[in-house]
């Protein structure tokens, strides 16, 4: 679903690349996550397999299409949660998501149907007639995760989903995602929260200062390391990468 060879980046202005041979396999039916200290080049790699930032280097195909020259297609295939998707305030959690919903051409019956789906899928039913200048944290992104996939992607790519949020609302993201996989969705996303990481990934890549200097199982992390913990692995790979 996803394939990316030598992926790269280099800001305009800047001498060194955000992101360089960076490589990447996500099946369909697969969580694959993204570790790294801020600056590694997460958002960097997640932005151009979305197409928000066009590569300087290095190919991508997601959902079967070529992100350089088919990048309408990768769109209709992604559900792309950045950090900094944000929201109408003065529109209520529903007429937000049935305003993005028509931008994909769902209407009528489809239309209700996938509200209603999505509305279960992340627990929106109490706050869907609230103004979204009023809602929680929590609620917000939960609605920002609801706009990513009312169009049904067969793929998603979340930045820091659970950033920020609560033990009960991340509770609910991780819930979710799950349940993407288990419905055969490919789903690659950044965190910061090793924790989720052991328990939600099938594979891990790790960045540090725009390249991957680790990709596999956590268990193979941690076996390579020699550690206990997935943070005693990221720390010492870290730590090895630096010197």
């Amino acid at each position: 679903m996803i394939e990316a060879v030598g992926l790269g980046k280099i800001y305009e202005g800047c001498r060194a690349a955000a992101l360089s041979d960076f490589d990447l396999q996500c099946r369909a039916g697969e969580v694959v996550g993204l570790l790294g200290p801020n600056g590694a080049g997460k958002t960097t790699a997640l932005r151009i397999l979305s197409t928000a930032v066009a590569p300087t280097f290095g190919r991508a195909r997601v959902g079967g299409h070529d992100i350089r020259t088919d990048a309408r297609a990768v769109r209709r295939s992604v559900g792309f949660l950045s950090g900094d998707t944000g929201l109408y305030g003065r529109l209520t959690a529903e007429e937000t998501l049935r305003f993005f919903a028509r931008l994909f051409g769902i209407r009528g019956h489809q239309l209700s149907s996938r509200m209603a789906e999505i509305a279960a899928l992340l627990d929106l039913s109490p706050f869907l007639r609230t103004r979204c200048d009023r809602l929680s944290s929590g609620q917000r992104q939960r609605v920002s995760i609801a706009r990513t996939i009312v169009h049904d992607p067969p793929i998603l790519i979340l930045d820091e989903a659970t950033a920020g949020l609560d033990v009960l609302s991340s509770r609910t993201i991780i819930s979710f995602i799950k349940r993407c996989r288990d419905r055969g969705r490919a789903v690659l996303f950044s965190t910061h929260i090793l924790s989720e990481a052991e328990r939600l990934c099938d594979r891990i890549v790790l960045l540090h200062q725009g390249k991957p200097v680790f990709g596999g199982t956590t268990s193979a992390l941690k076996t390579q390391t020699g550690a206990q913990t997935l943070e005693d692995a990221f720390l010492s790979l870290i730590a090895g990468a630096e010197s």
